[in-house]
């Protein structure tokens, strides 16, 4: 009990195909042939024409040495004029750097110019309350008497 069924190949079928392949193929070579004979490009008739305009061979050729160093030169002008683009533009960069730095100097200034003016503000408060403290503990401690009265106490002061 096989499930799979074996069929023998058939000799004469298979020679049949591959003879109808074989001439197939050798139709469609000799078709191929045919169109490339049919569409052959034909002879180029060109009028003859004289080349070169109306400079001598030795002309040109000084023309062309002139254009060869003119080219040696724009090449190096061109060269040079990337550099100084560059060192331009690296030069900007650097002030650019430079005015930013000094704009951080300048409000780096500014801030030490505020502390300083609130660190005086501040002493000078300081300053003004420690003085009136002490001159209320001097008002304190002297007798409400006159001032006069105190440098003449007795008669031992007034010697003169």
């Amino acid at each position: 009990i096989n499930p799979y069924v074996l069929i023998t190949p058939n000799k004469t079928r298979r020679n049949q195909l591959q003879q109808s392949k074989l001439s197939f193929a050798k139709k469609e070579l000799d078709d191929l042939e045919q169109w490339k004979e049919e569409h052959r490009p034909g002879p180029i008739k060109l009028v003859p024409q004289r080349l070169g305009g109306k400079e001598s061979e030795a002309q040109a050729r000084q023309k062309q040495q002139m254009m060869l160093m003119q080219s040696k030169y724009q090449q190096k002008r061109k060269r040079e004029e990337y550099v100084k683009a560059k060192k331009a533009a690296e030069e900007a960069e650097v002030l650019k750097k430079k005015a930013i730095q000094r704009e951080k100097a300048e409000r780096l200034e500014v801030k030490k110019r505020q502390q300083e003016m609130q660190r005086r503000e501040m002493f000078l408060e300081d300053e003004y309350y420690k003085t009136n403290e002490l001159l209320n503990r001097l008002d304190l401690g002297l007798p409400k008497s006159d001032s006069c009265q105190i440098a003449n106490r007795g008669p031992e002061s007034t010697a003169w």
